[in-house]
């Protein structure tokens, strides 16, 4: 058996407070752009066979009970309850939060208490943008502000994060280099104008602007990489290679190798093993073995990159740890591997990677 200290949970958002029906629940399961295929639900998934095998038990249910009766029994307990007992349930220690995702979402301090772990912000930059152009009525007072907000910011996150999943490769494989300041100037003349109407943050060059201010902090910078391809990355990798910032790459599946390989290649790039292995399921072996094939193992990071649902904290944690006792322990079993090795390194990927990369033990 692998044993593993307490989870750093490297990527994560707030756990929704409200009661949820089925179709409500169902819905957060899986990212879909509409309702799932007739006859059947979102349950018939790889993430929501593992919600059926590893929540029930917590609950005082038996594994793969029927959606419904795990539901009743959900509801029967109340959704604070609920949340208590899946997440403390999930072997987690600390969690770093995106507090930039909008809805009725718990923050860090309640995370902390519902789960009985530490919490540590990452902040989002699209969301510090947004309401610095909220309280500016003019391009100047817009970056003067933004510029205090990152810096105030920069005192208390444990990192930043970029939430443009979609664009940002490309953008950044395009135009990798800090913009100008006449350019800046002109994009946030020009965006501020839409934002009246209430336009979130896509300008390309306001992007590059938010991250290699980001980068500027010195603090870690998560990349979320979306579906794309994180290749697509290496310019911005490059440029920012020796400024002293960690680059900790987010999503990318089925992409993860790329991701590990850059993680191979740059000493300041670090892989997230991520949401994959909650989607993957019962397939999550394979997929973190792939990572462990080209990553340093000082350089991957556990997230269970759970939102809306204590159930996919929970999934992406508990999957992710019979994951890495299936690959290691098979290792040691071939006799590739010794015990102690094996243990070491699952004690590197579990929580001593995140808690070296962000500092955490310095703000404890």
């Amino acid at each position: 058996m692998i044993e593993t200290p307490p989870l750093v949970d490297q990527y994560c958002h707030g756990v929704l407070r409200t009661e949820l029906g089925l179709g409500t629940f169902e819905a957060q399961l899986i990212r879909s752009a509409g309702p799932p295929a007739a006859g059947t639900t979102f349950f018939d998934t790889q993430t929501g066979f593992a919600v059926r095998r590893w929540c029930p038990p917590l609950l005082g249910l038996e594994p793969h009970c029927a959606p419904a009766r795990y539901l009743a029994r959900r509801r029967e307990l109340g959704a604070a309850e609920s949340a208590r007992l899946l997440l403390r349930g999930s072997g987690v220690g600390a969690y770093l939060v995106d507090t930039g995702v909008p809805g009725d979402l718990t923050g860090p301090k309640e995370l902390a208490l519902a789960g009985d772990a530490e919490t540590f912000e990452a902040v989002r930059l699209e969301l510090l943008a947004e309401q610095a152009a909220d309280t500016s009525g003019t391009v100047a007072a817009f970056l003067a502000n933004l510029a205090e907000a990152l810096h105030h910011a920069a005192a208390g996150a444990v990192a930043f994060t970029c939430g443009a999943a979609a664009d940002l490769p490309v953008l950044l494989d395009r135009a990798p280099e800090p913009p100008d300041p006449g350019e800046v100037r002109g994009a946030a003349g020009r965006w501020l104008a839409r934002r009246a109407r209430g336009e979130p943050v896509r300008d390309p060059v306001l992007l590059r602007h938010l991250v290699w201010s980001a980068v500027a902090s010195g603090l870690p910078l998560q990349l979320h990489t979306g579906a794309g391809d994180p290749v697509r990355l290496t310019p911005f990798v490059r440029a920012t290679a020796g400024l002293g910032a960690r680059l900790v790459l987010l999503g990318g599946y089925p992409y993860h190798r790329h991701t590990a390989q850059l993680a191979a290649a740059f000493p300041h790039v670090y892989a997230d093993a991520g949401a994959a292995l909650g989607q993957t399921g019962a397939r999550a072996a394979a997929v973190l073995a792939e990572l462990l094939e080209l990553a340093p193992f000082g350089k991957l990071l556990f997230s269970g990159g759970g939102r809306q649902l204590p159930e996919l904290h929970v999934v992406g944690a508990l999957v992710f740890r019979e994951a890495l006792g299936r690959v290691l322990g098979g290792w040691v079993g071939d006799g590739s591997w010794s015990w102690r090795d094996a243990g070491r390194v699952a004690a590197m990927v579990a929580a001593g990677n995140a808690r070296r990369v962000y500092r955490l033990d310095e703000r404890a």
